[in-house]
C-alpha cells in the first residue's frame, strides 16, 4: 500500500472520483476511520438489485445503524443515481450523523442525467493514478513510461503479467465496461477511436481527421472525448489564449491519464522503449504533463494548464496560469544533457511575452542556468512548482 498525497477529510460528506483501478477502494480502507464505516457496494449484484428496487430504504438502514459507526459508503454510486436524493435528504433534513463518502470511477452519468450533486452540500476529489512522490523508492522511470503508474502494476515482478494486466484493464473497463455503464451505445466504433485516440495523444486534435478515419460523425467524436474527459481517463490541453503578434492554434489537445494504458491501446506494450528516440520523448512529456497535472490537483492550486504552438510551428510544451503571478513556460526534454540549442523556441517566447517564467524539465541530473533558462532534473523541478 503506497500512501497517497490526496489528502480526503474525515468530518465532511465527499464524492471520490477516479478512473477504475486508481485505488479508490484501497484508500478508504487505509483511512483511520474506516473501521467505523457502514459500506454498500453497488459493484455487487445482489447489493444494485435491492437498492435499485426499494432506494427509499438506504435511510431506513442508515437510521438503524449503531451509533460507533460515523461514516457511510456508497461504492460505484454511479450505478444508482437516485440514491443521491436520499442521502441528500438525510444530509438537509439533519436525521443522520453519519457523513457520507460518494465513490465513482465516472461522473459522466450523473452529470448528463441530471443526478442530485448534493448542491455544494459535498466535497469532491479526484483520484489518479500513482505519482513518483507516492511511489518513492520503487519509482522507476523507463517501467512508469512503458507500463504506467495505476497500482496493480506494482503488483507484478514480470513484464507478460504487466502486459497482461494492463490489456485486461484496456479490453475489459476501457471497451465493455464503459459501453457496459451506457455512456456508447456503438461499442466496435468506440474501440477503433480509442485506438486513434492513443495514437493521436498529445497531438493536435483534428476532429474532422479522426471522424474520417473512425466512420463517424465529428459530433460523436466530440462526445466520444468527453466520455473520456468525464470519465477522468483522460484530459484536453487547450490552447494559450493571448494577444500575441502571432497566430497561435486554437485547436486542444488530448492527453489519456496514463503512459501505459496507452502505449497498450497503440499495440505496444510488448514494445521496450529506447532513449533518444521519438517514441521514447513522446512518452517522457506524456508522463511529465500528468505528474504536473495530478499533483497541483491534489494540492488544490488553480493552475489552469495550456500549451502553445505557433502557426509556424514553435511550440511551447506546457503553460501553467497561476492565480497571482506570472506565467509559467515549460519545455519539456527527454535528454539528459540539455543544451542551448535545446532551449531556442523556448528563449524566443520568453521574449516575446516578457512577463513569464521559463524552466526546461529534463532528465539533466543537475539543475542549471543556460541563457537565463532555469534546467532542472525533471523530479525536482515538478516538487518545487506542483507540490
Amino acid at each position: 500500500m503506497f500512501k497517497r498525497l490526496i489528502f480526503l477529510p474525515d468530518n465532511q460528506n465527499f464524492f471520490l472520483f477516479g478512473a477504475r483501478g486508481t485505488g479508490k477502494t484501497t484508500l478508504l480502507k487505509s483511512l483511520a476511520w474506516f473501521e467505523n464505516v457502514f459500506y454498500i457496494n453497488l459493484l455487487k449484484a445482489d447489493t444494485e438489485n435491492r437498492f435499485a428496487r426499494d432506494p427509499d430504504s438506504l435511510a431506513s438502514i442508515v437510521h438503524g445503524l449503531p451509533k460507533h459507526i460515523t461514516h457511510v459508503i456508497i461504492d460505484e454510486v454511479q450505478k444508482l443515481p437516485k440514491l443521491l436524493d436520499i442521502v441528500h435528504d438525510l444530509i438537509e433534513s439533519d436525521t443522520s450523523d453519519k457523513y457520507f463518502i460518494l465513490t465513482g470511477s465516472s461522473a459522466r452519468r450523473l452529470k448528463h442525467g441530471g443526478a442530485n450533486l448534493l448542491a455544494g452540500r459535498a466535497f469532491v476529489y479526484n483520484l489518479h493514478p500513482l505519482s513518483y512522490l507516492e511511489l518513492g523508492d520503487v519509482f522507476d522511470l523507463p517501467s512508469a513510461l512503458r507500463y504506467g503508474t495505476l497500482p496493480k502494476i506494482f503488483s507484478f515482478s514480470k513484464e507478460q503479467e504487466k502486459q497482461l494486466f494492463l490489456e485486461a484493464y484496456t479490453s475489459t473497463y476501457l471497451k465493455e465496461e464503459i459501453w457496459a455503464e451506457r455512456h456508447v451505445r456503438d461499442l466496435e466504433h468506440f474501440r477503433y477511436f480509442l485506438e486513434v485516440a492513443a495514437q493521436t495523444n498529445g497531438t493536435i486534435i483534428n476532429f474532422s481527421n479522426i471522424s474520417r478515419d473512425v466512420g463517424v460523425r465529428d459530433t460523436t467524436i466530440k462526445d466520444y472525448f468527453s466520455i473520456l474527459e468525464d470519465t477522468l481517463l483522460g484530459f484536453y490541453l487547450q490552447p494559450f489564449q493571448h494577444s500575441f503578434r502571432k497566430r497561435l492554434s486554437k485547436k486542444p489537445k488530448f492527453y489519456l491519464f496514463d503512459p501505459g494504458v496507452t502505449r497498450t491501446l497503440r499495440g505496444l506494450s510488448e514494445v521496450p522503449l529506447a532513449e533518444r528516440t521519438n517514441g521514447f520523448g513522446h512518452a517522457f512529456e506524456h508522463f511529465i504533463i500528468t505528474q504536473c497535472k495530478l499533483l497541483a490537483s491534489y494540492k488544490h492550486r488553480n493552475f489552469k494548464f495550456s500549451y502553445l504552438a505557433t502557426k509556424d510551428g514553435k511550440e511551447i510544451d506546457l503553460i501553467v496560469e497561476r492565480p497571482g503571478d506570472i506565467p509559467l513556460f515549460i519545455e519539456i526534454k527527454s535528454t539528459s544533457n540539455v543544451e542551448e540549442r535545446h532551449l531556442k523556441t523556448l528563449k524566443l517566447m520568453q521574449r516575446e511575452f516578457v512577463q513569464c517564467e521559463a524552466i526546461c524539465l529534463s532528465r539533466d541530473p543537475y539543475k542549471k542556468v543556460l541563457d537565463g533558462v532555469a534546467v532542472y532534473p525533471w523530479q525536482e523541478g515538478i516538487k518545487k512548482y506542483f507540490s
